[in-house]
């Protein structure tokens, strides 16, 4: 006799086909990674699945390293979407937060400067505890780590 696998809920992207091909949507839970070159669809992708999430009462988080309030509110508007309802998060690289009389001398500035991201982006789930959360883009993650084992280490964090 074994032992059954507990059944994880799923949740719905928001895009009808990509559900159906999912059988039902995806595993609740979970960190997704969506990769593609510019002008693929990833930013679309995940408005869809905010917009989705925000359609049943959950509480959504878009947080952006990489385009503005105002490129994503064009960008809905472009589908005829509206994104009330979802918590948009301008996070600054941390490179424009620092000031220019700012020095290290005990630690190198990629160290701090990606401290400061990942609290911030800590405090900020902490803060709006999300049920969906978009996280754009983990390339600008990367350029602040600067080691791929630090780079990794921070992504599981996440």
């Amino acid at each position: 006799m074994t032992e059954e696998e507990p059944v994880v809920p799923l949740v719905s992207t928001g895009i009808v086909g990509l559900n159906d091909i999912l059988c039902g949507g995806l595993p609740a839970f979970r960190q997704y990674l969506v990769e593609g070159t510019p002008g693929t669809g990833k930013t679309t992708l995940a408005l869809q699945f905010l917009l989705e999430g925000n359609r049943l009462g959950e509480k959504c988080l878009y947080i952006t390293l990489s385009e503005t309030k105002a490129e994503l509110h064009d960008v809905a508007r472009s589908h005829g979407w509206r994104l009330d309802g979802i918590e948009l998060y301008e996070l600054e690289a941390a490179e424009s937060r620092l000031k220019a009389e700012d020095e290290y001398t005990v630690f190198r500035p990629e160290e701090v400067e990606l401290s400061e991201t990942i609290r911030e982006v800590y405090d900020l789930v902490e803060r709006i505890r999300p049920a969906r959360a978009v996280f754009d883009s983990l390339s600008e993650l990367r350029l602040l780590a600067r080691d791929p084992l630090r780079y990794r280490r921070q992504i599981l964090g996440l």
